[in-house]
């Protein structure tokens, strides 16, 4: 292969990275910024200042400080907010500017991680009802968990099946390889 073969390859395979790199930035998604404690707000009105379209889901809690309790709103996620829109390497660095950031989620600036709209949608919905919500630890089935209140507290095991208030827990003795399941109420359930 002589060198004007090797350019015009080298050529074609660049101009094919552009434009999958456009194609992936040029698509309006959600993106996760991770704050340090208690800097959501901070972040959210630098970027808001600079023109950026941000989310920053708030609920509203009861907070007892001097004997008296006042209601304040905090995060619906400690420690993110959530950014909309096309970012390119111009606008990241604007973001990574803002003082309390951590980073953005993802690999790097052309490869961010993305939240789908669906998922955003129904927080903002939440949000937007004003019902009263509570953060809930994310719990899957097949992980192991820890019972924290009622007969079985500090009991640990494998949660089996979720349903919206109700759940298996399956406690096994390796041993004897058997197993025993019981009926628990998910809320006292967190991730051991």
């Amino acid at each position: 292969m002589n060198n004007a073969t090797m350019i015009q390859s080298m050529s074609r395979t660049y101009d094919t990275a552009l434009i999958h790199d456009a194609a992936v930035c040029t698509s309006q998604a959600w993106h996760a910024l991770w704050t340090r404690s208690h800097c959501e707000q901070l972040v959210h009105d630098q970027l808001a200042a600079k023109g950026f379209d941000l989310f920053l889901p708030m609920i509203d809690r009861w907070s007892r400080r001097g004997g008296l309790r006042h209601l304040i709103r905090i995060p619906m996620f400690p420690g993110y907010v959530f950014l909309h829109g096309v970012v390119d390497k111009a606008s990241y660095v604007e973001v990574v500017k803002a003082r309390g950031l951590v980073r953005v989620l993802g690999e790097r600036w052309d490869r961010l991680a993305t939240v789908p709209d669906g998922e955003l949608e129904a927080i903002r919905r939440i949000v937007d009802a004003r019902v009263p919500a509570l953060p809930y630890a994310y719990l899957r089935e097949g992980q192991r968990v820890r019972i924290t209140r009622g007969p079985l507290e500090d009991v640990e095991g494998i949660l089996v099946r979720t349903k919206p208030n109700r759940g298996l827990l399956v406690v096994s003795v390796d041993l004897l390889q058997r197993s025993v399941a019981v009926h628990v109420d998910c809320t006292w359930v967190v991730a051991a």
